[in-house]
């Protein structure tokens, strides 16, 4: 009997020396910086905002072809004195935007649009330094969490890109003898739909990090496959919808009809088709290219209601409300959008349109996440 004891007694002494079980060991190791990388790329998400409304009041002002060279390291200065003011003003001078549409410019006009569009490029270059700073930090420390070197490394890409993209835009325009005077729309156009594209991965980064990845992975379990699909779905013609804008901006279609809901008063303007050969209408007429953008968004406010009302079948609280600020969202620019035509696309309104089109893409991007990986509430409505 001692024998048997003392096997039992053994057992015993081995189970109490294991170490107990710890709760949360999927988000051990590399996942130590999160908070502070979330951090990080709200400081990103908030310049980046400022980018696009810095680049909106470029646009609006008329002042982005004022820098006639791309010098990514060299430009940081701007003129620093008088002689060079005049080389500057010179190489404006020197191409079509100013011989025919600006040849009341004096040296001090000259300066408002090209503080603009200095300040548009090294707002840029800001975003890619801090970027730059913050990664090679972590990097560094190896704080990255596991999976995130790549896609942290993809917004540097984006960025890099933009900028690429950028002076491939402000090229279109700085030309002489071709009686050519603003950007081509087309390329305005990609160049902000990749700042959207930029602001969106920063969100979702955002949204991802803000929970812990053992919630994320419960989470996904009970995602709904049909709020998911509708989100995707409105979050892609959003899309669509904020490019159509651009092309609107890019040739100042939004001041060619103040009228509302007819155009000139018909429903299909007149001068929708004047030019040949027809394609460029598409891209140049401002009748039919505002025409487009006017009922896409008829369309694309359609569809989000029928997203609303499929959302507020959401199992989640969290999920209904952010359909909800969707709608809502989308009501306001719809408004907005109304007034900006009414008056002519004045600066601020326009600014106004085009930073709700932020504020409507983030809601977008949540509503969506929030599909995907839903936030558990119990039946009184509290986190589950």
């Amino acid at each position: 009997m001692s024998g048997k004891r003392k096997l039992f007694e053994e057992v015993g002494s081995a189970e109490t020396t294991r170490p107990a079980a710890r709760p949360g060991g999927i988000d051990q190791g590399h996942g130590g910086a999160r908070g502070a990388i979330r951090r990080w790329l709200m400081a990103l998400f908030a310049l980046v905002v400022l980018m696009i409304a810095v680049g909106g009041l470029t646009r609006l002002t008329d002042s982005g072809l004022s820098i006639t060279e791309w010098r990514p390291i060299t430009g940081a200065l701007p003129p620093l004195n008088a002689a060079a003011w005049e080389m500057e003003f010179a190489k404006y001078q020197a191409i079509d935007e100013f011989s025919i549409q600006n040849q009341w410019m004096q040296l001090d006009d000259f300066k408002v649009i090209y503080w603009w569009e200095w300040g548009h490029r090294q707002l840029g270059r800001v975003v890619g330094l801090v970027w730059a700073l913050g990664f090679v930090w972590f990097a560094v420390r190896r704080q990255i969490p596991s999976g995130w070197t790549p896609k942290l490394l993809l917004l540097g890409a984006l960025g890099g890109a933009q900028g690429a993209i950028g002076w491939w835009m402000v090229a279109s325009g700085v030309t002489q003898g071709e009686a050519i005077t603003d950007v081509a729309s087309y390329r305005l156009a990609t160049h902000l739909g990749l700042a959207f594209v930029i602001l969106g991965v920063i969100t979702w980064y955002i949204l991802e990090l803000g929970r812990t990845a053992r919630d994320l992975m419960q989470a996904r379990r009970t995602r709904e496959a049909r709020h998911w699909r509708l989100s995707t779905g409105l979050l892609h013609f959003t899309f669509l919808q904020i490019l159509l804008g651009a092309l609107v901006a890019g040739i100042d279609a939004g001041r060619s009809y103040t009228d509302w809901p007819l155009m000139g008063g018909q429903v299909f303007p007149a001068s929708a088709f004047v030019l040949e050969p027809a394609w460029r209408n598409f891209f140049e007429s401002p009748g039919l290219v505002q025409f487009i953008h006017r009922v896409s968004g008829y369309l694309l406010a359609g569809f989000a209601v029928i997203v609303w009302l499929r959302g507020r079948t959401s199992a989640h609280q969290t999920t209904r409300f952010a359909f909800n600020a969707v709608i809502a969202a989308t009501a306001l620019q719809i408004a907005i959008g109304v007034v900006t035509v009414l008056y002519g696309a004045p600066v601020h309104i326009a600014l106004l349109h085009q930073l709700l089109a932020v504020v409507l893409w983030v809601l977008i991007l949540r509503a969506r996440f929030l599909s995907g990986y839903p936030i558990a509430t119990s039946l009184r409505g509290n986190s589950a």
